[in-house]
């Protein structure tokens, strides 16, 4: 092994001297050189920037990812730069339950088949949680890893080289200090009376060899001072150059916060639409289930043509005792002629999603009425000026 003892003495002889110049300092002892106004702000704004991106890189993950074992197991695999398996999503087990547990209760009994709606919704949330959580890695937490990882130890390192040139600076500062308050000494001395009785002569000789040897060592300190400073200013510019691009960072994690927030706006929209749909498949279940066409009871599947085609019987009537409520909408009290209206109890509330549809309060009532050809999950809503068309499964009609 090459092992340069010089080398070795020289590094721990600076190494020292820079500890014993840091220590003065900060007991009050020694003077320090103080940074550019311009670039002390530079760095207080990159420090700033460093830990906030550490607390909202921290803070997305847990949200992303709240168990923390997972968080580490993805830690680990990033770290050994390998390819993370393909976790299942909680929705998506919790809707392959739902399915298992179906075909064991009987996929034709209501329950059964209720949980087969629901389960095929919830994996289809699962679906759509997957890849809301791959965008938001690929675009949002991949940067912030990056500069943290990246640029951000760069300009570490260039900021702990331009410490160490400021202690160097000021240990030619001290040193050329104490250079010429040892030349002024010696000079007053040589300067003074000689006094023969007391004094030999020869002391003066050597008075004025060592003024020489102190001259020299002033020289000495001046030429490496100039050459700290030198180096001290070339390592503040790249070191400055570095912090001004912390700007150009804002600007990078600007659009990943964009993408962050578009693909966010995205999932929920998704999941959003997922559950209106359940929801509207989940009540023409329960106007099945109450409807006496459906001897067995179970829910039938929504896009069936023989539930949208509603019951086949001529002489299918509703029954309903005094004291229930007047029974949900179904297919077959939505087969209005163009002409005929009727009014109808909202029972939820709903918001238009353009405008050929209309917005609803629920309990409020309006008229509603069909057009050939409308589809059948549909009407025509009126209230007031306002028209537009509104789900069945919303309303209640009145007789």
């Amino acid at each position: 092994m090459d092992f340069n003892v010089k080398k070795l003495a020289s590094d721990a002889g600076v190494f020292f001297t820079r500890a014993v110049q840091f220590t003065e300092e900060k007991l009050g002892q020694a003077e320090k050189t103080e940074l550019d106004p311009h670039l002390e702000n530079l760095i207080t704004r990159a420090d700033g920037t460093k830990n906030w991106t550490e607390k909202i890189l921290r803070q997305t993950e847990v949200l992303l990812q709240p168990n923390p074992s997972a968080r580490i197991e993805e830690f680990i695999y990033d770290k050994l730069d390998k390819k993370l398996p393909s976790r299942t999503t909680n929705a998506e087990l919790l809707g392959q339950y739902m399915l298992e547990a179906a075909n064991e209760f009987g996929p034709g009994t209501p329950y059964g088949s209720t949980l087969i709606t629901v389960g095929e919704y919830q994996k289809q949330l699962g679906g759509a949680e997957r890849e809301f959580l791959h965008t938001s890695a690929v675009n949002f937490l991949s940067p912030l890893r990056n500069f943290l990882e990246g640029d951000w130890r760069t300009i570490s390192k260039e900021r702990r080289l331009l410490e160490n040139r400021r202690l160097d600076l000021d240990i030619c500062k001290a040193r050329l200090k104490k250079a010429k308050q040892a030349e002024a000494k010696a000079a007053n001395l040589s300067t003074a009376a000689p006094d023969f009785q007391e004094t030999r002569p020869r002391n003066y000789v050597l008075s004025a060899s060592a003024s020489a040897l102190l001259s020299e060592e002033v020289d000495k300190a001046e030429h490496e001072l100039r050459v700290a400073q030198t180096e001290f200013d070339r390592q503040a510019e790249v070191t400055r150059l570095l912090l001004e691009g912390i700007s150009s960072t804002h600007l990078n994690h600007l659009r990943c916060l964009q993408d962050f927030a578009e693909a966010q706006a995205t999932y929920y929209a998704q999941c959003h639409h997922y559950m209106q749909d359940l929801q509207r498949e989940l009540n023409r279940c329960a106007n099945a289930v109450g409807a006496p066409q459906s001897s067995a009871a179970v829910c039938p599947n929504p896009v069936s043509s023989t539930f949208l085609s509603g019951p086949t019987s001529p002489g299918a009537t509703v029954s309903s005792s005094s004291g229930q409520r007047p029974s949900t909408l179904t297919m077959e009290q939505t087969q209005l002629p163009v002409t005929g209206t009727r009014k109808a109890k909202v029972l939820y509330d709903y918001d238009a999603h353009d405008s050929s549809e209309l917005s609803l309060l629920a309990d409020e009532l309006i008229t509603v009425h069909t057009v050939p050809g409308m589809d059948p999950d549909w009407l025509i809503g009126e209230r007031g000026n306002e028209k537009g068309k509104v789900p069945v499964t919303y309303l209640e009609l009145l007789s």
